[in-house]
């Protein structure tokens, strides 16, 4: 089944470096049931990468679960820009949810806190402004700069810490000085080898879920039913088609309280459907993609690229 599906690599530049990545680059699969995204970060391996592979099989061959809604709220997302570039990002995107890149490496608090206020600024008091730091606080700087970064009103803190142990601890010291900040796990869940330790510590009020890096839209349905947690659903910097894998499950969710991490198309510098999943009034719909063959075309990966998608496709299965 998947040897017969059809694989089309693709590498698109990022509009701003963005987690240390300035191009993006993997496979788009066409099967009987419609199409999938492969592409996995080039620091994941191994097992790491199999379950973007099942991700991407169940998309295409399997097909995507039956929406219980039709349009999806989403964030902004602001990287780790200066405050007037942070500013400019926020305020023309039509999103009345900012996440905020933090904790970058080479920035200092105060570049976070600048960033912070300036998104604050541009969405005004009744729009929601939450953080991501992708662990790069130990437990006193998280303790710290959250007593800092709080005074803007933070809708939450996602993964500020590394460990699930470390969150689980941060949120006791946080309960202890009264610094009323929620904690999202991210890495800690799609990363972890064990995601439900998440619950088993106690560790976060809130599960970020990414459809690829956890093996589909059912399994991670099944994973948001064990946790018990509220979830946001995020993306892997995905082009459209992998963000249509997020929405499906964005959409299928018992209940969705919080806006999603899934307007992300935004920073890249092109796409492969006609139109692109990019929010024009702070939603996304579920339904409607079509593939451009053209724009597919434009963004297709040179031939060694190519090849090394094709090995690690390979190595996924």
């Amino acid at each position: 089944m998947v040897a017969a599906m059809q694989l089309h690599a693709y590498q698109i530049a990022m509009r701003t470096r963005f987690r240390g990545i300035t191009t993006r680059e993997g496979l788009l699969v066409h099967g009987s049931a419609g199409w999938g995204e492969f592409s996995p970060f080039l620091d994941y391996d191994g097992d790491e990468i199999r379950p973007w592979a099942q991700a991407a099989v169940e998309a295409a061959e399997t097909g995507l679960p039956a929406p219980l809604r039709d349009r999806i709220p989403v964030n902004v997302t602001v990287p780790a820009v200066d405050a007037e570039a942070a500013w400019k990002i926020a305020s023309s995107s039509h999103c009345r949810t900012a996440k905020v890149k933090v904790a970058e490496p080479g920035q200092t608090l105060s570049d976070d806190l600048d960033r912070v206020e300036a998104v604050r600024d541009a969405l005004g008091s009744d729009g929601r402004v939450r953080i991501d730091a992708n662990g790069g606080w130990d437990v006193p700087s998280a303790l710290d700069n959250l007593r800092q970064l709080g005074r803007f009103g933070l809708e939450y803190a996602e993964q500020p810490c590394r460990t699930v142990e470390e969150l689980a601890e941060l949120r006791r010291t946080l309960a202890h000085h009264h610094i009323d900040v929620l904690i999202a796990a991210d890495e800690s869940i799609r990363r972890s080898g064990d995601p439900e330790r998440v619950k088993e510590l106690d560790a976060a009020d809130i599960a970020v879920l990414k459809v690829q890096p956890l093996g589909g839209v059912r399994r991670c349905l099944e994973l948001a039913e064990r946790l018990g947690l509220p979830v946001v659903v995020s993306s892997a910097l995905e082009t459209s088609i992998g963000i249509r894998m997020g929405l499906a499950l964005a959409a299928s969710l018992p209940e969705l309280p919080y806006a999603c991490g899934l307007n992300t198309v935004a920073l890249l510098t092109g796409d492969v459907v006609a139109q692109p999943l990019v929010a024009l009034d702070g939603t996304l719909p579920v339904d409607g993609i079509t593939m451009d063959v053209d724009a597919l075309a434009a963004v297709a990966a040179p031939a060694n690229r190519a090849d090394f998608w094709a090995a690690r496709w390979e190595a996924a299965q």
